[in-house]
């Protein structure tokens, strides 16, 4: 009996080693591989502006020694305002211009950029890299083509909420758009994995929840109930912690897709806000 209960402890002993090995070596994988999970960046530019017979500009702008990519795409007729749009995590600018589409019919010239590491941009991803992109932009907007921050709209989709966030509490804009946004990347990651104490281990942090109390702007909170990527709870955190004057924008469809999918209901949304605030 002994030797059997004996047996049974150095079983359990090392099912808890390798367990143990196993949950440390997650957790090792998780840290340094969490840039590969939040940044999947594409770099062919499959087309540009000129494929849908927009006027456009393009500019490769000096940051911290790299380069960013964007397109300066003009609306047709007279322009209301210019919006900054910051994209989501995954391809680059090629991908947004159904977007840049929408906003042009508002009567909105709309800039288009890539974070380091995406498309043309040169370098890699990172929280603080995104952040110094949307400065670049802005700066390129204010300084080198003389647009008064009265006229400019920041917009951020998903990852992108982050570098609006960011950029809105150093600015001053006409108004701030914040689409299918997470409160942070650690209060997501920590909904995805549970078993792991994320908030230890996450260098990027995007902390949206915080930064949105300091806007001063006014503020357009757009998410859907369908959103199968950032829950909708999260979208709803963000607009009870936003400063007046805030607006609300519900969508319907997907994480990727909802601003497609719910078409007037979106872009009347949109104008509404954007003509009280231009």
């Amino acid at each position: 009996m002994l030797k059997k209960d004996g047996k049974a402890r150095r079983m359990l002993v090392s099912v808890l080693t390798i367990g143990g090995l196993v949950y440390v070596g997650l957790l090792a994988l998780l840290f340094v591989f969490q840039g590969r999970l939040l940044f999947m960046p594409t770099h062919d530019i499959g087309r540009t502006p000129a494929a849908m017979g927009w006027t456009f500009d393009e500019e490769m702008l000096p940051v911290d020694g790299e380069a960013t990519h964007l397109w300066y795409i003009k609306t047709e007729g007279e322009r209301r305002g210019v919006v900054l749009f910051s994209h989501g995590n995954a391809g680059n600018i090629a991908g947004r211009l159904e977007t840049a589409d929408l906003l042009r019919d508002l009567g909105l010239d709309v800039v288009l950029y890539d974070y380091g590491g995406y498309g043309k941009s040169t370098g890699r991803p990172s929280e603080a890299r995104c952040y110094d992109d949307a400065r670049a932009v802005w700066k390129y907007l204010t300084d080198t083509r003389g647009i008064a921050p009265s006229e400019i709209i920041l917009s951020g989709r998903s990852l992108g909420a982050g570098p609006t966030c960011q950029l809105a509490t150093e600015v001053q804009a006409a108004a701030v758009i914040i689409e299918s946004a997470f409160l942070s990347v650690a209060k997501r990651a920590q909904e995805m994995y549970p078993i792991f104490p994320v908030a230890l281990l996450i260098r990027h942090r995007f902390d949206n929840g915080r930064k949105i109390q300091d806007i001063k702007s006014p503020v357009l909170l757009v998410h859907s109930q369908q959103d199968e990527i950032i829950p909708y709870d999260h979208g709803r955190a963000l607009y009870e912690r936003a400063n007046e004057p805030k607006e609300w924008l519900e969508i319907q469809g997907g994480h990727n897709d909802g601003f497609w999918l719910t078409g007037d209901s979106y872009t009347e949304g949109l104008n509404a806000f954007i003509e009280a605030h231009l």
